[in-house]
């Protein structure tokens, strides 16, 4: 079955960061928007819905039909706009920024009981911005099927583009096609 997929930088990143391009190399035939988003919340998740729609438009594919995602501040918006009621196939989430650095107790999951899709996780073992026993434990919240693909590396996950862009592929492919949702 046809599927879409809308990706969205991290803060401060853009559209053609070379993960987002990797992915959607990867994941070629398949449709791929990379967005640039605002830098605040509400209107970063009104940013997602209208990229999701235009990208509907664009390609004939449905909504629910869509994978969403990318890296860190990019995905985390995504699946807020899921969370508030945007259709999507999936969540690709590379790099989820959990808290703050520094800041475990400032968590930014609230939403992730409402996120009742398949989510990948794509994360560094030594990132700042969520420890592997602090992703895993949010992300147990998650009513829908949750993988997690732990890298070495950071935040910025240097060197990975290639391994992501793979993982990316299967498992875009695997939620495409109705298999293996977690």
């Amino acid at each position: 079955m046809k599927v879409a997929m809308l990706l969205a930088p991290g803060a401060g990143g853009g559209r053609d960061h070379p993960t987002l391009v990797a992915v959607e190399d990867a994941v070629a035939p398949v449709p791929v928007e990379r967005v640039e988003l605002p830098g605040r919340a509400p209107t970063a998740v009104k940013a997602v819905a209208a990229a999701a729609q235009a990208l509907c438009d664009r390609t004939g594919v449905a909504a629910d039909r869509v994978v969403l995602g990318g890296r860190s501040f990019g995905g985390r918006m995504c699946s807020m706009a899921v969370a508030e009621g945007l259709p999507a196939l999936g969540l690709v989430l590379i790099s989820y920024p959990l808290h703050p650095p520094g800041r475990p107790a400032q968590l930014r999951s609230e939403h992730f009981p409402r996120l009742a899709l398949p989510c990948l996780f794509v994360s560094g073992r030594r990132d700042p911005f969520a420890t592997v026993d602090e992703l895993e434990e949010a992300t147990s919240a998650i009513p829908g099927p949750v993988m997690h693909l732990w890298l070495d590396g950071g935040h910025g996950l240097r060197g990975g583009d290639a391994r992501i862009a793979a993982a990316v592929k299967g498992w875009v492919a695997a939620v495409g096609e109705g298999g293996p949702r977690g």
